[in-house]
């Protein structure tokens, strides 16, 4: 299991119309090889930043299979207007879980 985190910054003012397209893409991701899960979290401090948290069996469902989908178009169809600048995007695994 890893997980995608994007961090997304948002512009100003678009922060509704971006959590209603990423709900409406929702379904894209669930449909899609591999992916078990979609959370999008909301920075206090930085309210225009956005972290999406997508749950993947493998890396390569991520960066080939989805990257490469009619999916991923819609995402990005839906998502791309609203963002400030390009989201950065890291994998990360889990190495300990304490309580």
């Amino acid at each position: 299991m890893v997980y995608e985190i994007a961090t997304l910054d948002i512009k100003e003012g678009s922060e509704a119309a971006f959590e209603a397209g990423v709900k409406e893409a929702a379904p894209f991701f669930q449909k899609s090889r591999g992916c078990r899960g979609l959370s999008l979290q909301r920075s206090v401090e930085s309210p225009s930043r956005y972290y999406l948290v997508v749950t993947w069996d493998t890396v390569e469902d991520h960066m080939v299979h989805f990257r490469n989908s009619p999916e991923f178009q819609e995402w990005r169809r839906l998502a791309s207007p609203h963002f400030a600048n390009p989201p950065s995007v890291e994998h990360t695994s889990v190495v300990g879980t304490f309580f």
